[in-house]
């Protein structure tokens, strides 16, 4: 199931139309992890930290156990670090090899507010993100070829055009809820520019991520996400991830299985090659979040 609509930008306003409920204290985290498999939450970060990160999108399932269910073979890798000079407000740097895709944002959180329907939590986050290799090659190193084997396209386009549109940025406002005592739902609306840089003239699309997670006790979680966004080529398809969160002190390990081999946010927004409901479409996949504070 895709979103589509006349007026695109109506996403944006979900969560202004939640600041109108009434306003209390509440100091309680709704999401205790920054991020989702790849949206992010409206979870605070404490001034001082580090957040480190490194998560990896693995072969398909569908390998079975000759291909040690997708786990042989080359891995898309994704490493971040965040830095917090403030309670309410991070600096990140994210790098995938997928593209060479290389990101720096800014993240505010800490909007609080207890409505009639139970606590709520607001933050905004915007990136800009450079494409640094957007052709393919065979080497193994950049793009690579267990994203050939499914309908990823052929990802070439003339050298010209490659140097001019290598950017993209994007904007999204984050709005959580808790529901009862072990239930957290997100809603992040985003605005995306140059959702596929293989197209000559940049566009500017909307996307609508959703996500959930039920906290079966202080240490294990289920959690699950999906993207709405606007079809185009080789990006055809809705992102989904569900899997489980394993939470120690200062560390966050998901396992996961998804339809996106990308994993950088300029990226996954903007679609999936292959369809989610389509089972031979799904990998493994993994996030480590690492808390510091020195």
């Amino acid at each position: 199931m895709r979103m589509t609509t006349r007026h695109p930008w109506l996403a944006l306003a979900v969560p202004l139309l939640c600041l109108a409920t009434p306003v209390g204290a509440w100091a309680q985290n709704i999401f205790a992890s920054t991020q989702s498999a790849t949206l992010p939450t409206a979870a605070p970060s404490s001034a001082g930290d580090f957040q480190f990160e490194i998560s990896h999108r693995f072969g398909y399932l569908s390998g079975g156990a000759s291909d040690l269910w997708g786990l042989d073979g080359f891995v898309l890798n994704r490493l971040g670090l965040a830095y917090s000079p403030h309670d309410q407000f991070s600096l990140g740097v994210l790098r995938s090899n997928s593209m060479d895709n290389l990101e720096f944002n800014a993240r505010f959180a800490g909007l609080a507010l207890d409505a009639a329907t139970g606590p709520l939590e607001f933050a905004a986050q915007a990136g800009v993100a450079w494409n640094l290799q957007v052709e393919v090659d065979d080497h193994g190193g950049h793009q690579h070829a267990i994203l050939l084997d499914g309908n990823g396209g052929d990802a070439t386009r003339d050298d010209g055009a490659a140097r001019e549109n290598e950017m993209q940025a994007y904007a999204q406002v984050i709005a959580n809820a808790m529901v009862g005592d072990r239930v957290a739902l997100g809603v992040v609306p985003t605005l995306l520019w140059n959702p596929r840089i293989l197209d000559h003239d940049p566009a500017t699309t909307v996307s609508l991520g959703v996500n959930g997670q039920l906290y079966l006790d202080g240490m294990w979680s289920l959690f699950g996400e999906w993207i709405f966004s606007q079809a185009r080529e080789d990006q055809e398809y809705d992102s989904g991830s569900f899997g489980a969160e394993i939470r120690t002190r200062g560390h966050f390990f998901k396992l996961l299985v998804t339809n996106q081999h990308q994993m950088n946010p300029a990226q996954t927004l903007a679609g999936a090659a292959e369809d989610f409901l389509d089972t031979g479409s799904w990998r493994l996949g993994f996030n480590i979040q690492r808390r510091l504070r020195f």
